[in-house]
């Protein structure tokens, strides 16, 4: 479905609201906003588009629900005080916009090459990243919101699928609570993996609904985890990364996986 055509129908799906829609044809994204609130999110048509391809009415279904949840949690006001245990990281991609759509700048740290991390405030259904508008109001800091993020992160119970593939092994983390990706974030996940993989640990982190870790035993597992990762990056509400990486000592390090099951490192996250 071409992207205006997708524009039209999530239109039409949202009509009931009184919500104004702008349709952008040079980016390929629609701009919903609530007048009322002046407030509103911008949705790429392209990524839901290849979803599409493949889910058909699950992927339009999907997304009028998540608007529907973020505009009308966008109404209630939003505090950190006494929401501490509400507060996480999310892995986002270094081309995820640094500001709000009120043009206030997002709180972030720099991950890797290719990934940010922004702190979101949980409500429930939805989460709202926040700002420093949101920081400065509530009198926090960016040291208390990365230390409670990544105290509350530590808290979270994974969910851990094992697949094996010509001879090498997969793990999927999908706990579907919004914060698989961030589990990347977890050290003693990490550390844990590391210490029972007996070939190369390499990872990806294609959505934010999906971290894989593998035990890449042989060159043919390379080519299994860059097919792995493109497609849950294709598929992916909050898409991250197509890249794969590398864990060597306590470190990430971008990898492209080349023909013939080669890989190569790239300098300064840029391809060779």
């Amino acid at each position: 479905m071409k992207p205006r055509k997708l524009s039209q129908l999530i239109e039409e799906k949202l009509s009931s609201h009184q919500w104004s829609f702008h349709y952008d044809r040079e980016k390929e994204t629609l701009r919903i906003e609530d007048p009322a609130i002046k407030k509103g999110i911008t949705i790429g048509l392209n990524e839901i588009a290849a979803r599409y391809e493949t889910e058909k009415d699950k992927a339009i279904e999907e997304v009028i629900y998540h608007v529907e949840e973020a505009l009308l949690a966008m109404k209630k006001e939003s505090g950190l005080e006494g929401k501490e245990k509400s507060i996480f990281p999310v892995i986002r991609s270094t081309s995820f916009p640094e500001k709000s759509s009120e043009d206030i700048p997002l709180l972030f740290d720099e991950h890797t090459a290719e990934t940010r991390i922004f702190y979101a405030l949980d409500m429930g259904k939805t989460y709202r990243l926040i700002d420093a508008a949101m920081m400065e109001k509530e009198g926090w800091n960016r040291k208390r919101i990365k230390e409670t993020a990544f105290f509350n992160l530590r808290s979270l119970a994974p969910s851990v699928k094992e697949d094996q593939v010509a001879g090498n092994t997969f793990y999927f983390f999908r706990a579907n609570d919004g914060y698989d990706a961030s589990r990347v974030l977890n050290d003693s996940i990490l550390e844990s993996f590391k210490e029972r993989i007996s070939g190369t640990m390499a990872l990806a982190l294609p959505h934010q609904d999906v971290l894989i870790i593998a035990d890449v035993q042989n060159e043919v597992g390379y080519d299994i985890l860059a097919q792995m990762t493109m497609s849950f990056f294709a598929s992916g509400r909050v898409p991250i990364t197509a890249l794969s990486f590398l864990y060597e000592e306590g470190e990430l390090e971008p990898v492209f996986i080349l023909g013939k099951n080669r890989a190569n490192r790239p300098k300064d996250g840029k391809e060779e």
